[in-house]
């Protein structure tokens, strides 16, 4: 008992933090919701499929084939809320995504930037995408919020475990979500 007590205490001043996560399935959707919780800073992450984000990115001009290969990245619709009474920071390119062992970043509005190809995506298509994304550095004051997707970089159905740095009133928290999945291509 002593042993998971420091253990515990160690994770307190490290400034890491379990994470409290909830999980919804979606009764008419079938997708998966996940919300983290903190000192009234909130995380919602929800499942999207790629059908979903191929329409909406073929609604913006994206070519079917450039669609298709984003689509399959691993979209989540995400909102952020700072309830809590301190100001929040998060930069998204510290966060890490841990499948089996290995780490990688998330794609976030540089990585679509630098990597869709300008003659190939017609610029209000881009400019779209760049718009839809969750910002990559983001300040909250108490009661502001944002909404935007989030990428991760797998394919459809993955799991995967999502390792955050933030700042609550300008102290690091280190949070994980565990068991995040990507929503496979089609529902059963």
């Amino acid at each position: 008992m002593r042993l998971i007590s420091l253990g515990f205490l160690f994770l307190l001043l490290a400034g890491v933090t379990a994470a409290a996560v909830t999980v919804e399935v979606g009764e008419n959707t079938g997708l998966r919701t996940w919300q983290w919780v903190h000192e009234g800073v909130s995380l919602r992450l929800v499942q999207r499929l790629p059908d979903q984000t191929r329409a909406y990115l073929l609604g913006r001009g994206f070519p079917a084939a450039a669609a298709d290969e984003a689509a399959t990245s691993c979209f989540f619709g995400t909102m952020f809320r700072n309830d809590g009474t301190v100001p929040l920071d998060f930069d998204l390119t510290t966060w890490k995504v841990v499948q089996k062992g290995k780490e990688t970043r998330m794609f976030v509005r540089e990585h679509w930037k630098t990597n869709l190809q300008e003659n190939a995506i017609p610029k209000a298509a881009r400019i779209a995408l760049h718009w839809s994304l969750m910002p990559t550095q983001q300040h909250f004051e108490p009661g502001d919020y944002n909404w935007g997707m989030m990428v991760f970089g797998l394919p459809p159905g993955q799991s995967f475990d999502l390792h955050m740095q933030l700042k609550l009133d300008e102290n690091p928290l280190a949070v994980t979500i565990s068991g995040l999945q990507c929503a496979p291509e089609k529902l059963n």
